[in-house]
């Protein structure tokens, strides 16, 4: 890399493993969240009144907005690192390089509105270089420039854990900046201001400021609810919903299950976690809940067309297509950097 002085100063090498496989080098990247929860249950129904509650009559938005993101891990690189002192003739300088990540990622929008049907709304796509070696400088390529972002190093964390937590800050950034140009999009869609429907694929953490949105969790690995509520779960029948509860674990949320229609099967089959902010009324919660019963059924995908179906909503999965299309070819991406590193 000689496009600058300063970027001179910078010398990598490229993991030759998929990092899909994991580094060369073994690290544990097991990180589990905090598996407990504060649910206060009796907002829209005392615990002993619990029941499913079948779809209500409500208005249609004016437009639904899908907003989701993907990443792609395009490469394990080491960067070399200054020594503090002269090295001895016999020093290892691979003890002196540290271990980054070099990703794409991208994130949309799909409007579905009365006027134009479902098509795609707003779009963005980055390559970074994750990393917490202080002398990182972006990498430049010719499949585009990896944007250096360096993370503070935690000792405590395991470092490939840390440098994917930082990927995916700055994936949740862009879906943010593609959900506001999504509704400002919106001006020209005959579209009442205020009218739409923000639905983002996965937890709400992080966006909870954003106004009529909810959070779509799709997979459950944590019991949030007391057991004799839990169990009423899987009592759902296609399109009903739990009652509304605020939960909190790191952050706090409105939260609700909800089933979509599908194959009748395995006790969870279909079920979904709807999120919508913790600091609304919970009148508006549970307006917020019974539209997404109204809506969320409506594009819920199909077994036969869907591995993930029906919780992977059809539009989310066109959207993910296209997302991972932008991205470019994997192929390229590995040679850029690896030519980079040569250069």
């Amino acid at each position: 890399m000689t496009s600058t002085a300063h970027a001179a100063r910078m010398r990598f090498h490229v993991d030759g493993w998929d990092p899909t496989y994991g580094s060369s080098v073994e690290n544990a990247e097991n990180t589990i969240g905090d598996s407990t929860a504060k649910v206060i249950p009796d907002l829209e129904l005392a615990p002993a009144d619990w029941k499913p509650i079948s779809p209500s009559h409500v208005p249609d938005p004016g437009a639904v907005l899908f907003v989701d993101g993907v990443r792609r891990v395009e490469a394990r690189i080491w960067i070399e690192q200054p020594p503090a002192a002269e090295p001895a003739p016999s020093a290892n300088r691979a003890d002196d390089a540290q271990m980054a990540l070099c990703a794409s990622y991208a994130a949309g929008t799909v409007c579905c509105c009365p006027d134009r049907g479902a098509h795609l709304l707003t779009i963005e796509s980055r390559r970074g270089l994750f990393t917490t070696a202080t002398n990182a400088v972006d990498v430049p390529t010719t499949a585009g420039t990896y944007q250096a972002n360096i993370t503070f190093d935690d000792q405590e964390e395991n470092l490939a854990v840390l440098l994917s937590a930082a990927l995916q800050r700055r994936l949740g950034d862009l879906e943010i900046l593609v959900a506001a140009n999504a509704r400002t999009a919106l001006a020209g869609h005959g579209v009442a201001a205020g009218s739409d429907l923000l639905v983002v694929d996965g937890p709400l953490r992080g966006r909870t400021h954003l106004p009529r949105a909810l959070g779509l969790i799709k997979s459950h690995r944590t019991a949030y609810l007391p057991p004799d509520l839990h169990a009423m779960v899987s009592a759902l029948a296609a399109g009903e919903r739990t009652p509304v509860f605020l939960m909190g674990t790191s952050w706090d949320r409105h939260a609700w299950y909800l089933r979509l229609p599908c194959t009748p099967g395995a006790p969870w089959a279909g079920i979904v976690r709807l999120e919508c902010a913790a600091d609304i009324p919970t009148p508006e919660a549970i307006a917020l809940a019974n539209l997404s019963q109204l809506i969320l059924p409506r594009y819920a995908s199909c077994e036969y067309k869907d591995a993930r179906a029906p919780q992977n909503l059809v539009p989310v999965a066109g959207l993910e297509r296209e997302l991972r299309r932008r991205l470019g070819n994997p192929a390229l991406l590995s040679r850029a950097l690896r030519v980079a590193a040569a250069s």
